[in-house]
């Protein structure tokens, strides 16, 4: 997104001031005069000459800083808009990649089943159609009514999310048929921030992986490396006759927008079949507890 660059300002008022006060003194240095009168005379025309220059220096630098701040006002104002539809996007990327890619994910692997078992998993997968779309439909009534909220209001906010929650996302994971395990650290003293990120990390990586390879195993690795909180989701690779589902593309640059935002950082690619992604955020301490694996 193109940002426009911060105003500067660049006044020569004053050096215009000095410059002109300077030939004044050379020009009266210069002139001849002897006769009191003459000298009285030249000494009132420097003094109203140096008075209306430093009047003019003034008012123009006070109308420059003027201008200046009200430019710098509408900078910043453009920028806190910007911000303000970035975080917008990302919300309505995890509502569009996540409940409606599951959606999706779940609607072509139940079409492809057939006999007594096709039936019972197309039950279900219409039970789990029916959550996700309800929850999508209520996120996006939350959106929109905070878009919609005027300035003096406190629109409803959904709680944030924290570690406790990654089991959650990984059994959701599961229910959109990715065979995910994951393993994370006893983690202490983790802002909410960096817990927030975690979360949309884990999310957003087997949302990829559901997409692109189907009911895979995937494995979500949580824990601490010289204090710096490590992330890892990576999956075996497409199963056989998968087609791949294509999100909006949104979805890595997203993570790295939010790791950076920490001081953090992103790393995703292909490791062998399947696809890895890295995040490391600096979060503080540097105890890392015995990581205890989930079952699946």
């Amino acid at each position: 997104m193109e940002t426009t660059a911060r105003p500067v300002l660049r006044s020569r008022v004053w050096l215009t001031a000095a410059l002109a006060l300077a030939v004044l003194g050379v020009v009266l240095a210069t002139t001849g005069v002897e006769r009191p009168v003459a000298v009285a005379v030249t000494a009132l025309v420097g003094a109203v000459v140096t008075f209306f220059v430093l009047v003019w220096a003034l008012s123009t630098s006070g109308r420059q800083r003027r201008a200046y701040e009200e430019d710098l006002t509408a900078w910043a104002a453009e920028r806190a808009a910007q911000a303000e539809r970035l975080r917008i996007a990302r919300d309505l990327h995890d509502l569009a990649s996540h409940g409606l890619g599951l959606i999706t994910v779940r609607a072509a692997a139940a079409r492809t089943l057939e006999g007594p078992a096709g039936d019972v998993e197309r039950v279900r997968a219409l039970a789990d159609i029916e959550r996700t779309g309800r929850a999508a439909t209520t996120e996006l009534r939350r959106m929109l009514t905070v878009l919609r909220a005027p300035g003096g209001e406190a629109p409803p906010l959904r709680p944030a999310e924290r570690l406790a929650d990654l089991p959650q996302i990984v059994e959701d994971a599961r229910a959109g048929g990715v065979r995910a395990v994951l393993t994370a650290a006893d983690l202490a003293d983790v802002s909410a921030g960096v817990q927030l990120t975690v979360c949309a990390i884990v999310r957003e990586s087997l949302a990829n992986t559901a997409r692109h390879a189907g009911p895979t195993v995937a494995r979500v690795t949580v824990g601490r490396e010289s204090g710096t909180l490590v992330v890892v989701a990576e999956d075996d690779g497409p199963v056989a006759g998968w087609q791949p589902h294509r999100g909006a593309g949104q979805g890595l640059p997203g993570l790295r927008e939010r790791a950076a935002a920490l001081g953090g950082s992103v790393e995703a690619g292909q490791v062998g079949p399947g696809f890895r992604v890295t995040a490391r955020l600096p979060d503080g301490t540097d105890d890392v507890p015995a990581a205890r694996p989930e079952r699946p």
